[in-house]
């Protein structure tokens, strides 16, 4: 049996910087979500509010709200705000310790570590609860460098990676699994955010915490305990950031360490500026292919589109367009499924579809 969250996110449920909210109210394996926390949409149900269908996850005002309602106390107050900053401010701070104060484990999905925080740890002994930093490193002695192992391996390689960050490249490579899947094949995905570990992911580091000598080992070596572990006949690997962003190196890292064979680029097409970047305008979809594929090796198979601010009709325009202008598959996900995902991985690795047929007759 699951254990129950309930998901901090004041002001930002739906927005991109709760974007740890949003991927947990749409999917988590590892905890049962009793509700979100955001004094601005109390009331709405979370799934029909993201996708137009419910969930029965309901939003509260206030951590207070949530415990007179839920008919019992979650295990885990989950911090499901990701800003630019990282940091908290003295309000939020607040709520945290109340959480503590309530005996509610803590959720850390920031740079700043709860665990050396002074108040925080005194308040978690007093309390007998446990707070968890998802972002925090292993010791240097403990990493891993690039190793060259990957090279070896003969299993498909996909990176799902984007023009910029929170963007949708976790959604994306979480329906594709789910996809793959359910085709009976065997798929391993390396989550490289905090918000695919607390879904929980089997495989995965938070790439943007590790000191970048250490980046591309760790994600090879996440992927080789994949590779030893299941013997799976593909390999998911989520982006972060965008290759092209100024402000992150995570996408040359992860496209370093896993060598993927094949390349999935998420898109908003009505993004102008990039997130918590509005002095910066969006780069192109053709000039990101162009540098991802100059810098990888490797071909981008399709384009999947992040529908904000879009409606159905944009949807399908867009589809069509970017389709017309890079003579590659591209679809929504969320709205219109994975199958073209599919349909132009199979065409890249022929023995997946064959292994597909082989299973599905068996």
């Amino acid at each position: 049996m699951k254990e129950t969250a309930i998901l901090y996110c004041e002001n930002n449920f739906g927005k991109m910087d709760g974007k740890t909210t949003n991927g947990l109210v749409r999917s988590s394996n590892k905890y049962q979500i009793l509700g979100v926390i955001d004094s601005s949409k109390v009331g709405v149900d979370t799934g029909e509010f993201l996708e137009g269908k419910k969930n029965n996850i309901p939003v509260f005002s206030s951590l207070d709200h949530a415990l007179e309602m839920l008919p019992t106390v979650p295990d885990h107050f989950i911090y499901g705000i990701a800003p630019s900053e990282a940091f908290l401010k003295s309000e939020q701070r607040n709520v945290i310790l109340h959480a503590m104060e309530n005996r509610i484990n803590i959720v850390n999905t920031l740079h700043e570590f709860f665990t050396e925080d002074k108040e925080f740890v005194a308040c978690s002994l007093k309390n007998n609860v446990k707070i968890t930093d998802v972002r925090k490193p292993p010791l240097k002695k403990d990493m891993h460098l690039f190793s060259g192992k990957i090279l070896d391996i003969t299993t498909p390689v996909i990176a799902v990676l984007g023009t910029d960050g929170a963007i949708g490249k976790r959604t994306t490579s979480v329906l594709l699994e789910e996809a793959l899947a359910e085709k009976g094949l065997k798929t391993a995905l390396i989550a490289t955010g905090q918000t695919g570990l607390i879904q929980g992911a089997r495989y995965g580091v938070a790439i943007d915490a590790i000191p970048s000598q250490f980046m591309t080992g760790e994600i090879e070596n996440e992927i080789m305990k994949a590779y030893d572990t299941e013997q799976p006949d593909i390999i998911i690997v989520e982006g972060q950031g965008a290759l092209s962003h100024p402000a992150y190196i995570s996408s040359c890292a992860i496209i370093r360490g896993s060598r993927p064979g094949a390349i999935i680029v998420q898109h908003a097409p009505k993004r102008k500026f990039l997130g918590d970047y509005n002095f910066m305008k969006m780069p192109t979809l053709q000039s990101e292919i162009e540098l991802i594929e100059t810098f990888s090796k490797s071909n981008v198979i399709a384009v999947t589109i992040n529908h904000e601010n879009m409606t159905h009709t944009e949807i399908d325009k867009a589809v069509i367009e970017i389709e017309t202008q890079n003579n590659l598959p591209a679809t929504d996900v969320l709205t219109h499924g994975c199958d073209k995902l599919l349909a132009s991985i199979f065409t890249s690795y022929p023995e997946l579809e064959s292994l597909q047929k082989k299973v599905l007759v068996n």
